[in-house]
């Protein structure tokens, strides 16, 4: 696979070559891109592209997929991002480019491990979905056309002659929508899963599948050939790995973090240590909330806790002088003496801050470093509680922090999707008594900054007046399509840079 690109190219590719290259809006992405794009573009294009699926996985959960709020706010992330949204825009090759590259590109990095690739095509068919759903019916026969899917629209008189049929044997039709909406002959082996469930007219080995199921068949269509492609490229992918040139976008691409990174601590001095206990229950994420309470229980936190919860408070604003206070304090309560703490420890916090060894100024964990790297062990308090924890200790907890009987029960069904930043953002909500938090949780410093925002007037509170259904009755309704998703974003941070750090938090 070639990704590289030449500025003479959009020159060759003005007029009718452009609509050759991409007739539709939409695509199986069936032939890999041949042209040339530099590094800047292949890295700004895959960025781009896991900000669209993660805003898409977390719409699927928030609402019901296919919902008026569900389809706006979707087409408003699309619109920003600069991807094809509209079908009917004839002038949007670069859109079209961007979409069909990016694909490609997320395609090598997420082909690495299942759990990579289950999430991967969810993502990628529910915003298949989207898009093939607001395709008027003369698009959907081009389209289908030109993925080579022989599922013709029934003609009028056909219509006609077995209305009754079609309206029988299509659940929710009434007599009169027969005749507006389209039927497409499909071949009854393309449609075995409407037809176990009784939902399609057969006729002549033929099932006659309406528009609203069409979707359905179209869809398993495209997982079945991207589970396919994905396996290939994960065979090939050594190859593209021997390149040094991609190797680092394509090992962190996967799980990316691309917010801010707050090493520039805006707070800093400005948190009191005497004040640390009481934001640790009002605006700290479950997992430091797990850190605090285990190193004041304790005494002492192992290298991992230590690591994740002293970045975490250099992040909201601890300085170093504070950070040596904060934790020899408390470990001379325990089995460190003050000697043994200037010698084993002390160290290791001012190369936290990057004021010993190669003196690099390391960054907070992002979720996705704390979800996807060193899982606890025995002893350890570390961690995502959403993704480490037993779901009864976790339940245990929530119902010990006074979360209510049906919010436990909503975080417990986003964990056992293996949705943990949205259940942390439920997290949020429930302790913030807010519906809408208005952002995508992917740092625990973001859940730290914005909740102080919250409780502090300088953020609006969302409160939804009146839902038509609770977000129980939202989650149970995403279970037919929801399948298994991880989330998806990380730090970008490589991982060497925390290995200077490592060797300095390996004393218990």
């Amino acid at each position: 696979m070639e990704f590289s690109r030449e500025k003479r190219m959009k020159g060759r590719l003005a007029g009718d070559r452009r609509g050759d290259l991409y007739p539709h809006s939409l695509q199986f992405y069936l032939q890999p891109p041949t042209e040339n794009i530099s590094l800047a573009e292949f890295e700004n294009f895959a960025i781009d592209r896991l900000k669209l699926l993660k805003v898409v996985e977390n719409l699927g959960v928030s609402y019901v997929k296919g919902s008026d709020e569900y389809k706006s706010r979707l087409e408003r992330e699309i619109r920003k991002l600069k991807f094809p949204y509209k079908a009917l825009v004839e002038d949007d090759y670069d859109a079209r480019r961007k979409d069909h590259i990016s694909h490609f590109i997320l395609r090598l990095a997420y082909c690495q491990s299942e759990d990579l690739r289950r999430w991967f095509i969810q993502q990628e068919m529910d915003l298949f979905r989207y898009r093939f759903n607001a395709l008027t019916g003369d698009l959907v026969e081009k389209f289908l056309k030109y993925v080579n899917l022989s599922y013709g629209a029934i003609s009028k008189e056909v219509k006609e002659k077995f209305a009754v049929q079609l309206r029988n044997s299509t659940p929710g039709l009434g007599g009169t929508k027969v005749e507006e909406l389209e039927f497409y002959k499909v071949p009854l082996q393309d449609a075995m899963d409407l037809f176990r469930v009784r939902r399609v007219y057969l006729l002549n080995g033929f099932a006659y599948v309406p528009h609203t199921d069409i979707v359905a068949i179209v869809l398993n269509n495209y997982r079945t050939k991207l589970s396919k492609a994905l396996a290939l490229t994960a065979r090939s992918l050594p190859a593209v790995q021997s390149d040094e040139r991609l190797q680092p976008l394509l090992n962190h691409l996967s799980h990316s973090y691309v917010g801010p990174d707050y090493s520039i601590q805006k707070n800093v001095g400005k948190i009191s240590l005497e004040h640390i206990d009481a934001l640790s229950v009002k605006s700290f994420p479950l997992c430091m909330r797990q850190l605090n309470k285990a190193l004041r229980d304790n005494h002492h936190l192992r290298h991992g806790g230590r690591m994740q919860y002293g970045l975490f408070l250099k992040g909201i604003g601890l300085t170093l002088e504070q950070a040596l206070q904060f934790w020899k304090s408390e470990f001379i309560k325990g089995k460190v003496d003050a000697d043994k703490f200037d010698k084993g420890y002390a160290y290791s916090i001012r190369h936290n801050y990057g004021k010993e060894g190669k003196r690099t100024d390391y960054t907070p964990f992002s979720c996705m470093k704390i979800i996807l790297s060193n899982p606890p062990s025995q002893g350890d308090y570390h961690g995502c509680p959403f993704r480490h924890s037993d779901p009864e200790l976790l339940k245990q907890k929530l119902q010990s922090y006074k979360i209510p009987p049906t919010g436990i029960t909503q975080v417990l069904e986003l964990v056992k999707g293996m949705h943990y930043q949205l259940a942390c953002q439920k997290y949020f909500q429930l302790t913030h008594d807010v519906d809408d938090i208005g952002f995508s949780l992917n740092h625990p410093n973001q859940y730290f900054a914005e909740s102080q925002k919250l409780l502090s007037g300088g953020r609006e509170v969302k409160k939804e007046p009146s839902e038509p259904e609770s977000s129980q009755q939202k989650l149970s309704s995403q279970k037919r399509t929801n399948s298994c998703s991880i989330p998806t974003s990380s730090n970008t941070e490589a991982d060497t840079e925390l290995e200077g750090l490592d060797a300095y938090f390996t004393e218990d």
